[in-house]
C-alpha cells in the first residue's frame, strides 16, 4: 500500500472487533495431529491477530475462548483446553505488559478451577495498566446465558424497589451485560465457514457488521484480518436506517 492508502484504510478501523475462533479440531485432523496441536496453533494464531489489531488502533478484541457449550466435548479435551488457557496466560504476560495489552475477561468464572482462576486474575492484574488494546477472553460465556444473568439481577432490584417498570429500558439491559465497560461490536468475525452464531454476544451482534471466512482458525493470519477489516470499511453502517 502507498503512504495515502495506508493513512485512508485507517480511519475506519473498527474500534471493537469480536472473533469467533472456529476451526482448530478440524485443522489438526486435517493434518493428522492430535488435537491439542490445533488448539495449540489457534493460541498462536490468536497472539499474532492481537498484533495487529493493536497496530491498526482496534481497542477492543473480544475472542470466544471457551463456550457454556464446550463442557460437554469429552472430557479429555476439556483438560486441555483449560490447561492451555493457563499455559497462554502465563506465557504471554509478560508480552501483554510489553504491548500494552489489558487483559479482561466475560462469562460465569465459577466451574473453573482456582488455579486457572488465580493464574487469570494474576494476568489481569499484572496488566491492568495496558492502554494499546483490551484483549477481552469469553470463558464459560453464552450469549443466553448473560442475558439470563443480567435479567436475574435486574429482576432482583425490581424486587427490592431500586428499579420501576419504566426503568426497563435497552440501554439498562445493556449496561447489565458482561461487555457493558466495552460496549458492541462493530464487526464481527467467524472462521471455519461455518455460518452461524453459535450463541456468542447474542445482544450485543444486533447491528455488527458480520465477517465470515472459510479459513480454519489456525491457519487465520494478518491478510485475513486486514481482509474483515477492509469489507468492513465498504459497507454502509445505517444502524437500521
Amino acid at each position: 500500500m502507498s503512504s495515502n492508502c495506508n493513512q485512508d484504510f485507517l480511519k475506519n478501523i473498527p474500534k471493537h472487533v469480536a472473533i469467533i475462533m472456529d476451526g482448530n479440531r478440524r485443522w489438526a485432523k486435517k493434518k493428522f495431529l492430535p488435537i491439542i496441536e490445533g488448539h495449540r496453533r489457534g493460541a498462536e494464531a490468536l497472539t499474532k491477530i492481537i498484533k495487529v489489531a493493536s497496530g491498526l488502533g482496534v481497542k477492543v478484541l473480544t475472542v470466544y475462548a471457551f463456550s457454556t457449550e464446550n463442557w460437554s466435548r469429552p472430557h479429555y479435551e476439556v483438560t486441555i483446553l483449560l490447561d492451555l488457557l493457563k499455559f497462554y496466560l502465563m506465557k504471554e504476560r509478560n508480552n501483554m505488559i510489553k504491548n500494552g495489552i489489558r487483559l479482561e475477561s466475560i462469562g460465569d468464572l465459577t466451574p473453573f478451577p482456582d488455579d486457572l482462576k488465580e493464574t487469570l486474575a494474576e494476568t489481569k492484574g499484572a496488566t491492568s495498566q495496558g492502554d494499546k488494546i483490551q484483549l477481552v477472553l469469553a470463558l464459560n460465556y453464552g450469549g443466553r446465558d448473560d442475558l439470563k444473568r443480567a435479567m436475574v439481577g435486574i429482576s432482583e432490584d425490581f424486587q427490592a424497589g431500586k428499579l420501576q417498570k419504566g426503568d426497563l429500558t435497552e440501554a439498562l439491559i445493556s449496561s447489565r451485560l458482561d461487555t457493558a465497560p466495552f460496549g458492541d461490536p462493530d464487526l464481527l468475525i467467524r472462521s471455519s465457514g461455518e455460518k452461524r452464531m453459535s450463541n456468542f454476544l447474542l445482544w450485543q451482534i444486533s447491528y455488527s457488521e458480520v465477517f465470515l471466512t472459510d479459513v480454519l482458525w489456525p491457519d487465520f493470519g494478518e491478510v485475513d484480518f486486514l481482509q474483515a477489516v477492509s469489507e468492513y470499511q465498504k459497507r454502509d453502517r445505517r444502524l437500521g436506517a
